[in-house]
């Protein structure tokens, strides 16, 4: 029985160095483990407001790739075909796979939310533009369900995207921003490709060198060749964590892509407006990369990362005592929804609970809103309806994915209303001890009417919790258990202030993580193989570490992946492979 299972690892691992290429992506930057954070566990074990301190300095990267690519032809054509676009009454949309389907979400939502802030507080403002409110769409693989759970496999299908973008009903005067971290992601490529034969304009946006795509991916070289396609290569290096592309990757392409939401908006707005109406919307010059520079500085602060790494060691201690904590938010509730639904994947913990699941355990962190019932939380976050996947088997089959058809995905919209985001009494957030209740807010929303109200609703929200904690991001007079301190210049989509927050979202989660013996060096170790582009993340990670072959470690891996056949499905959710395989590999060196 042990050899056939040693026999079927070997055949199955062949293949996969024989057969899946396209999925080696160890010559790819962002796959690969940066020098600047190297022995990073060991940093954050000794020092944790250092360990904050060199996940940011990775950031600084960011600034002068942002600065040439703010000056390129191909950016001025992306706002000059938004602008476009939005005129005549056609429609921009994003697309994304993981966490840039989560950052396309987000650009929605930001322009989406400027449209609902100035209908409640400039009526008749609103009335001169409300025309141009139903414009900018996205696209995440697998639907909206996929904004809080992975659906796998579903990136590896590129006619899973033409799909998605058909469903779209994507024309002639639309635009199309493909984001893909990597420059290679099936799904997002498809609807780029499906988008250019629509005739829309369409724009690809990555972070890795377009000569190494070239080489390397063919369906990489197939879209940075296709004469219909626009590429902006915004390439900064390696994430501070090996592969974990939600990180400078996405940060990136939030500061181009906003930036040109941004223009775009005031752009087409500026016809209509005075100067003084323009200004009170925010409306202002801005030099987003001299901001995002000035952001960091007031991140690394004494002051600031003394607060981060305070933060961290209070979810680590909660953690380490099998403790769970839930963020009540408002206007950072897409923010912290997208942080905390990444953590699953990124560091193999268990992923956000339906309410009706008596098996799963609960996930470590949640977000909820403490005034709303969740379908309306969902359409508050969103900006709109949800749109979920409601594909049967036969769609499955003529889109070539037989293996999916055999048992279709639930991703509809009633799966994704059963995650509780709202105020409904949620007896798992406090079923184990300790358990925390965290309000997150900003400054400017301290200052809004609705800010009594909000805590009012998170303090009934969270008699239930053994603790209650608040934190607030800007400087403000208000008393808080943590804040960081430094302000920021609004803008009109608010984008500076969602860059902050991501950066001290990821710093937090990643920290936490580091700290929680997740992270080996500047690798996550604690890897799930839900896709071929993590079977070989999964792979080079153990060369790495272990010190042997690529192919080595392939056939170790596949042979940890025959070994968990006999796990039940708790142990396998709990247990990565990749870790697993390491430790192996440790005990036999003994």
């Amino acid at each position: 029985m042990k050899e056939d299972r040693y026999s079927k690892a070997h055949q199955k691992a062949e293949h996969f160095l024989n057969n899946e290429q396209q999925f080696h992506l160890g010559v790819l930057p962002t796959e690969q483990s940066n020098p600047k954070t190297r022995n990073l566990d060991s940093i954050f074990s000794s020092n944790p407001m250092e360990g904050v301190k060199t996940l940011l300095s990775v950031d600084r990267d960011i600034s002068p790739v942002a600065e040439k690519t703010l000056k390129d032809k191909e950016f001025r054509e992306m706002v000059e075909s938004g602008v476009e676009a939005v005129s005549s009454g056609r429609k921009i949309i994003f697309s994304g796979c993981g966490s840039t389907g989560r950052l396309s979400t987000l650009l929605e939502g930001m322009w989406r939310h400027f449209f609902r802030a100035i209908y409640q507080d400039h009526p008749k403002i609103y009335e001169k533009v409300k025309q141009y409110e139903n414009s900018i769409f996205s696209i995440m693989t697998g639907g909206d369900y996929a904004l809080i759970r992975a659906v796998e496999a579903f990136e590896d299908y590129m006619e899973f995207g033409r799909q998605q973008a058909r469903e779209m009903e994507i024309t002639k005067g639309d635009m199309l921003v493909a984001i893909t971290e990597g420059g290679e992601t099936s799904s997002v490529l498809g609807t780029l490709e499906e988008a250019a034969d629509r005739q829309a304009k369409v724009f690809l946006m990555f972070n890795n060198p377009t000569a190494v795509l070239r080489e390397h991916i063919e369906r990489s070289r197939k879209a940075i060749d296709d004469p219909r396609v626009t590429v902006l290569d915004l390439y900064c290096g390696p994430m501070a964590i090996a592969g974990s592309t939600r990180m400078q990757a996405t940060t990136s392409e939030l500061l181009i892509a906003g930036s040109a939401l941004e223009t775009i908006l005031h752009r087409v707005l500026q016809p209509l407006l005075s100067k003084e109406q323009l200004e009170s919307l925010n409306f202002r010059e801005i030099n987003y990369t001299r901001a995002f520079e000035e952001m960091l500085d007031g991140l690394t602060s004494e002051e600031n990362t003394k607060t981060l790494a305070e933060y961290i060691l209070l979810e680590k201690d909660i953690y380490q005592e099998n403790g769970l904590v839930t963020y009540f938010a408002d206007a950072l509730l897409m923010d912290i929804l997208t942080d905390t639904t990444e953590r699953s994947p990124t560091f193999m913990l268990s992923p956000y609970k339906q309410y009706d699941d008596t098996v799963s355990p609960p996930s470590w962190s949640f977000v909820k809103h403490p005034l709303r019932p969740t379908p309306e939380t969902w359409e508050y976050l969103l900006g709109r309806h949800p749109r979920c996947l409601n594909w049967d088997s036969d769609l499955y089959r003529k889109l070539g994915a037989d293996a999916v058809a055999s048992a279709p995905p639930r991703v509809n919209k009633q799966e994704l209303l059963k995650f509780l985001i709202g105020n409904e009494e949620d007896p798992s957030r406090t079923s184990r001890d300790p358990n925390v209740a965290v309000a997150i807010n900003t400054k400017e929303e301290t200052k809004h009417r609705n800010f009594t109200t909000f805590m009012e609703a998170f303090r009934q929200n969270a008699k239930s919790f053994q603790q209650q904690r608040t934190f607030i991001i800007g400087n403000s007079n208000l008393s808080a258990d943590y804040r960081i301190n430094y302000d920021i210049s609004p803008s009109p989509l608010n984008l500076l202030e969602r860059l902050r927050v991501k950066l001290i979202l990821n710093t937090i989660s990643t920290g936490t993580m580091v700290l929680m013996g997740r992270v080996t060096s500047n690798w996550m170790s604690w890897v799930n193989i839900s896709n071929k582009k993590l079977m070989d993340r999964g792979i080079r990670l153990i060369s790495e570490i272990s010190g042997i072959s690529y192919k080595d470690a392939c056939y170790a891996l596949h042979e940890t992946l025959e070994e968990f056949e006999d796990l039940n499905q708790a142990e396998k959710k709990s247990t990565s492979p990749v870790q697993y395989t390491i430790q192996k590999l440790k005990d036999k060196k003994k």
